[in-house]
């Protein structure tokens, strides 16, 4: 159970949050428990979604997106992201199985998909702190500059939504997957 309110429909959020709340529901279908907590603060959601929005507008496609958002929910040990983004990498970014239990492991079946999805973690890991090594090997993989910047505003979009489940127990409403813990 939350923590915190969930609204029960997206006329129960505040006022604020209403009008944002209907735009996910006619982006996704539906408003998830998520964006509905997310809600209680109109301010965070909009932050989160224009971010989220300006995001994907950029260079690093969908399934990559989608790929990292598993790796840092797994790192993260979120169950609502790993279970969101698990149902989301399938039926969105259609990725395989195998694909995504390797974005689950840090890891990529796809070699330059690899590399980001390694560099997000490292990046996680290391609290930004990369070696010249880990910036290499992103870089030798092809990635631009705009896409190293986009990898880090996508590893900080993911931990934001990972913190924001974990603080307040958020009822997961996808198919459950249960995430890994980081040591």
């Amino acid at each position: 159970m939350s923590r915190i309110n969930t609204p029960a429909t997206i006329n129960d959020a505040p006022e604020g949050s209403q009008n944002l709340l209907k735009g996910v529901e006619k982006m996704l279908g539906s408003a998830p428990n998520m964006f509905r907590l997310i809600g209680n603060s109109p301010a965070t959601l909009e932050g989160y979604l224009g971010l989220n929005g300006a995001l994907g507008k950029g260079k690093i496609s969908a399934a990559t997106r989608e790929r990292i958002a598993l790796a840092i929910a797994n790192y993260n040990g979120c169950d609502y992201c790993n279970s969101a983004h698990t149902y989301l990498g399938q039926n969105l970014a259609k990725l395989s199985t195998a694909e995504i239990e390797a974005n689950r492991a840090g890891r990529s079946t796809d070699a330059k998909a690899d590399a980001a999805v390694r560099f997000a973690v490292k990046i996680a890991e290391t609290r930004g702190r990369v070696s010249d090594q880990d910036f290499a090997e992103v870089r030798l993989a092809g990635y631009s500059d705009a896409e190293l910047v986009e990898i880090v505003g996508h590893v900080a979009l993911n931990v934001l939504t990972n913190y924001i489940n974990e603080v307040f127990h958020t009822e997961i409403d996808f198919p459950v997957f249960e995430a890994a813990r980081a040591a």
